[in-house]
């Protein structure tokens, strides 16, 4: 090991405060929330990949904190203050990003965010009554009269048809996860925290000297706490987690000339999404049309899925664009029943921050806060 940095050796041989297992923007968000507040703690991240590839570095880069129809739809889910309190977390999240981190190191796209909207819609009737309430609710977190605003009067303009609404918000916008996820480690390693790459927990024990995690690569790491930040992953080393996998499939398109489309989109309570990626359009979702084969940890995404996406823009952008279709790939969302991430406790001094329900980017900043004052409790 004599060619392990000062910071690994100390990793290896040395108890840690906090082990955490998991370097996406979960466990990221959470050291650096832990230093922050204590920057003596001596902190571990364990990544089992080179670099993360659960669904942090493979979303589509959407900086968003819910569209009118899935907002509703949670509402009618979880009851309106339960809601509230998981929008008011997201909003809370992307101002946090956006005070973290300059514009250009993410590669932050303010170009607002909108949801179209069809005729089938079951509120379609309703919809101006709808926004003006959901307005009148998140007044209070966003500080604007008017969050959501109609305006079908764009849909043409941005190079769209077959649509019959939209609504715009202003608030929203698109970012390059790679680089956020690159720019969390340097602010993290800066820090003093060590991740580790290429190492993969398989199990814990308690003993005298603290926790024990011992590794598939058969190191063993001794640490007085321990987070796992494994999203739908945590079900191999922690089953009662009980996280629900939920594979995100997305494609990108060639270079279009004189693309028109401008911001984040999203279709079917969110369960389509879309936006310009460099004159290029990126979509992703259509989990809906399968359900149940998207409930998988397989990252290597299927044809049905890809098939739908691509059916959607034959559908849906002028006909006049001419592309083919470059790239393909998957990442893996957690998700829980009730669509509420989790913190919670596995063993003594053993916990989990987990399961963002498709809203990473925007929650784990303010999850990784919540999960370091728990951590904080025991020093």
């Amino acid at each position: 090991m004599s060619n392990l940095s000062l910071w690994e050796r100390e990793s290896f041989y040395s108890t840690q405060d906090v082990i955490i297992v998991g370097g996406g923007f979960m466990g990221l968000w959470t050291a650096l929330s832990l230093k922050q507040k204590n920057r003596l703690l001596k902190i571990t991240i364990l990544e089992k990949n080179i670099t993360p590839l659960g669904a942090s570095t493979r979303n589509a880069g959407f900086s968003c904190f819910g569209s009118p129809t899935e907002i509703l739809s949670d509402i009618e889910t979880l009851g309106l203050n339960e809601t509230l309190e998981i929008v008011k977390m997201r909003f809370d999240g992307i101002e946090k990003i956006k005070n973290t981190f300059t514009a250009k190191q993410i590669d932050l796209d303010n170009s607002g965010g909108y949801e179209l909207i069809n005729k089938d819609y079951k509120y379609f009737n309703q919809l101006d009554e709808k926004i003006e309430w959901l307005n009148q609710q998140l007044k209070v977190i966003t500080e604007k009269d008017k969050t959501f605003v109609r305006r079908d009067d764009l849909i043409a303009k941005k190079g769209l048809i077959g649509f019959d609404a939209m609504i715009e918000n202003t608030l929203e916008s698109g970012l390059h996860s790679g680089k956020l996820v690159s720019a969390l480690i340097q602010r993290v390693q800066e820090t003093g925290v060590s991740i580790l790459n290429g190492i993969e927990v398989k199990n814990w024990e308690k003993t005298i000297d603290g926790i024990q995690v011992y590794t598939h690569q058969q190191i063993k790491f001794t640490s007085n706490q321990v987070l796992l930040c494994t999203n739908a992953f945590g079900n191999s080393i922690a089953p009662e987690l009980n996280i629900t996998p939920a594979r995100g499939q997305v494609i990108v398109t060639s270079e279009i000339p004189n693309l028109k489309l401008k911001g984040t989109f999203h279709f079917d309570e969110g369960f389509y999404y879309f936006r310009n990626l460099d004159g290029k359009i990126l979509i992703g979702g259509a989990r809906n049309e399968d359900f149940e084969g998207e409930r998988t940890t397989d990252i290597s995404g299927s044809d049905l899925i890809k098939n739908k996406l691509i059916e959607f823009i034959e559908k849906h952008f002028e006909p006049s664009y001419q592309y083919t279709i470059e790239n393909h790939w998957s990442g893996i969302m957690g998700f829980t029943e009730n669509k509420k991430p989790i913190i919670t406790k596995l063993d003594d001094h053993v916990y989990a921050v987990i399961a963002c329900n498709g809203m990473g980017v925007a929650l784990t900043p303010i999850m990784g806060g919540k999960a370091a004052d728990m951590l904080l409790l025991y020093f």
